[in-house]
């Protein structure tokens, strides 16, 4: 199963790691699950992961990006004519087509509307854990 992760899903995995992001995150320990990304992807997880108001350690940071690089597959994502309500979130979906993902775990819901999803299937993250127990 492919998926790619919205920065927050990071961010709240960090934050909680006792809580549904973070158990995403174990998923890709398996290889029932393989994350899917881009130069621009990474570049967002370091940037958003190193700023100052989360003072998250930054060789923490640095190993979390390294474990998601080796656990995934990059992807050429070629730009989509869609519109969605916040233009930073354009990469996630049109990585998500591109490599054909099965899921675009996301805690913003409302930033990828249905008529924009291309065809992806959007969750939160403890939909996506239903999804994946369930089959």
């Amino acid at each position: 199963m492919k998926i790619v992760l919205d920065t927050n899903v990071l961010v709240s995995a960090i934050l909680s790691p006792n809580g549904p992001p973070a158990a995403v995150l174990r998923t890709l320990l398996t290889e029932r699950v393989s994350l899917c990304f881009d130069e621009r992807i990474v570049s967002e997880y370091r940037d958003v992961l190193t700023r100052t108001k989360f003072s998250f350690d930054r060789e923490l940071v640095e190993e979390l990006i390294g474990f998601l690089e080796a656990a995934g597959s990059p992807t050429l994502a070629p730009p989509l004519a869609v519109t969605l309500p916040d233009p930073w979130d354009q990469m996630f979906i049109e990585v998500a087509v591109a490599s054909q993902a099965d899921f675009l775990v996301t805690g913003n819901l409302k930033h990828f509307p249905e008529e924009a999803r291309e065809g992806v299937r959007v969750a939160s993250p403890r939909e996506f854990l239903e999804a994946l127990l369930a089959g």
